[in-house]
């Protein structure tokens, strides 16, 4: 694969250097520099094609998480986390900072080569920073496949320090890190005093499942908002912080992090749902909002967003499958009910030429017009369907005329929201749930 792409993924990695090593600013790059992979799968193509990839953005993936758990973690709400400072992730806890590099090598044994460059940093970082010393710990947190048992404990003495972590051999020199850098024996202890090494990290999918638990406690929320709406608000909150250049501006207090990822209005990542897979999120979706049983008689107002992509003859599929779902006019059904639909984005010549398809194949609608030339009537589209009258569908054919259409009911009213980019409809009165999608098309999975 990487023949054909080669000098891009150069490109790729170099940029990466410019930027924080986070995923998010990873996964743009592909974006951008291919987008002809990007554009046909990420998860699909790039990860399945090349297992490097899939193991180093699982790897930027692993220190993202970990960032989020120990902002999460932290016990005092003014306590700050940074991100890419000393370390991958700086932890400032009452005028202490823990500097933590983490590692996530899922195929590798461990062995003490592995970790020894990362060791020999934070060495040159000790004795460059002298005046840190009694108040910065040095920690290395990582996960591997096997040969944990090879560092048993975290008593690591001076010369298993010396022996193991800052004495090698590269191309043909031998160095002995801490001659080089002119530290004694006692600078040395001082340092091992301030190092923490824990090479039985979380493995990743259990990381994971933490923070989506931990912010299903936090919120007081189902495990599908936790996910969908919290989690992937981190998302944005962290490539924000990301991609500052200021270090300063790296940091972010537990506080502020909480308060920023508050919102079940979600800041959704694009790039989240291709990791994921399509496939699955229209799963959680459906599961979440689509998936009773014995279906109640309420109002359902879906309001979908069509792109360029989407052909007449789709949504006109789409249309059906959601009259078919979502209605009971059976002769033994109480209060029988079908849905409203709003059809957002699209010009009214093609609506009209929807309908008509609609109309052609039998499928009997309302829309609240009674007559050519006849004002809007929501006493009209709100009138109730049944075996004998065949309303399939209620069509609103204009935004501003759903508000008069809640309000002209009585019964328990839930609005679906189906968007590309930015919600397009505010209702602060009624039950709403906003679905991000990436395509219309996909809509027809969900519902």
């Amino acid at each position: 694969m990487w023949s054909n792409y080669g000098w891009r993924v150069d490109l790729i990695w170099n940029l990466k250097g410019r930027f924080s090593s986070s995923l998010l600013n990873f996964v743009y790059l592909w974006r951008i520099i291919c987008p002809e992979i990007y554009d046909n799968g990420f998860r699909e193509n790039i990860m399945s094609q090349d297992r490097t990839a899939v193991d180093t953005i699982t790897g930027y993936y692993y220190q993202f998480n970990f960032y989020t758990l120990k902002l999460l973690s932290l016990e005092n709400l003014d306590d700050t986390v940074c991100i890419e400072a000393i370390e991958d992730v700086d932890i400032h806890i009452q005028g202490e900072i823990t500097a933590v590099q983490c590692k996530y090598y899922a195929k590798t044994e461990y062995n003490h080569s592995v970790i020894a460059p990362a060791i020999r940093l934070m060495l040159s970082h000790f004795k460059e920073n002298p005046w840190t010393r009694n108040t910065l710990t040095y920690k290395l947190y990582g996960y591997f496949k096997t040969g944990q048992e090879k560092l048993r404990d975290n008593s690591i003495s001076i010369e298993f320090l010396k022996a193991k972590f800052l004495s090698y051999t590269k191309s043909g020199v031998k160095h002995k890190h801490h001659i080089e850098l002119g530290l004694s024996d006692a600078e040395l202890q001082q340092f091992v005093n301030h190092l923490y090494i824990d090479v039985n990290a979380t493995e990743f999918g259990t990381q994971e499942k933490e923070i989506i638990t931990t912010l299903k406690s936090m919120f007081h929320c189902n495990l599908f908002e936790a996910e969908y709406y919290y989690y992937n608000n981190t998302l944005r909150v962290i490539k924000q912080l990301a991609t500052e250049q200021d270090i300063a501006k790296r940091s972010i207090s537990k506080r502020n992090f909480l308060s920023a990822i508050n919102q079940k209005q979600p800041l959704f990542e694009s790039w989240y749902m291709e990791y994921r897979g399509i496939a699955e999120y229209c799963r959680a979706v459906k599961q979440e909002y689509f998936s009773q049983i014995n279906i109640s008689p309420y109002a359902r107002f879906i309001l979908i967003e069509c792109d360029d992509q989407i052909s007449k003859q789709q949504i006109k599929s789409l249309l059906l499958k959601i009259s078919k779902n979502w209605s009971k006019l059976s002769k033994n059904e109480v209060k029988p009910f079908c849905p409203y639909v709003y059809l957002h984005g699209i010009p009214e010549p093609e609506v009209i030429e929807i309908k008509q398809a609609l109309q052609n194949d039998g499928v009997y609608f309302v829309d609240g017009y009674d007559f050519k030339g006849a004002a809007f009537s929501p006493k009209s589209i709100t009138r109730r369907p049944s075996a004998h009258n065949e309303i399939k569908l209620k069509f609103i054919t204009d935004i501003h005329q759903i508000s008069d259409i809640l309000n002209s009911i009585s019964t328990i009213r839930i609005i679906y929201q189906f968007y590309l980019e930015v919600p397009f409809y505010e209702n602060d009165q009624y039950e709403m749930h906003t679905i991000k999608i990436q395509e219309t098309q996909n809509i027809e999975k969900m519902v």
